[in-house]
């Protein structure tokens, strides 16, 4: 007889649980090893080095892909894993809040920006993390795929090195990721509400 909350598959079999030791959570891995060097290219660069700007791009864009990569691997292969479940909302979180202090630092960003994103990024985690003690489990955002694609689009504009005619458009791009990062924070609260009606 089965243990409650074992694994197991289909037919009602026990299913040993994936290692912690796979793919998806070494790309996981790598991504946050490699924020530090992501960090220390954005500020090498100093929005006028073009060699550094374009390295720091590439890299952004890299550890982006991996983000897509090691998801897809692990539901598609069956590899989730209680890590990775840990790690990678830490990566993505870690590695956005890095691109935009150093865009900050650099004099490209305005501080109210990454005040306003990560301040909603990190307390909703935190709410969620407390709901989910509570034996309630917050489901994701309806917005949160398109709050995420256009913080990538708009950090990668800003990182890359553009003429000057595209400041305008970049920033409406991050304003625009502002507004849905805020839009889709009150929409938590918004749905919470109404399944504790």
């Amino acid at each position: 007889m089965n243990r409650p909350g074992a694994n197991v598959n289909h037919a009602g079999e026990p299913v040993a649980k994936p290692s912690n030791f796979n793919l998806p959570n070494v790309l996981t891995s790598l991504r946050i090893i490699l924020i530090p060097p992501f960090a220390w290219l954005v500020l090498r660069a100093d929005n006028e080095h073009l060699g550094w700007m374009w390295a720091a791009f590439g890299l952004f864009a890299a550890l982006m892909i991996t983000d897509k990569l090691d998801g897809d691997i692990a539901r598609a292969r069956g590899l989730v894993t209680d890590f990775g479940k840990i790690a990678d909302p830490i990566a993505d979180k870690a590695l956005m809040t890095t691109a935009l202090v150093c865009l900050n630092l650099v004099g490209v960003l305005p501080w109210w920006i990454t005040a306003v994103i990560v301040v909603r990024e990190f307390g909703i985690t935190v709410w969620r993390m407390i709901q989910l003690r509570r034996g309630r489990v917050v489901p994701a955002s309806k917005g949160g795929k398109l709050k995420t694609a256009l913080q990538t689009l708009a950090v990668g504009l800003y990182l890359c090195p553009l003429p000057g005619w595209m400041d305008l458009p970049t920033l409406i791009v991050m304003l625009a990721a502002v507004v849905v990062t805020v839009a889709t924070g009150v929409q938590y609260l918004l749905d919470a509400r109404k399944l504790q009606q």
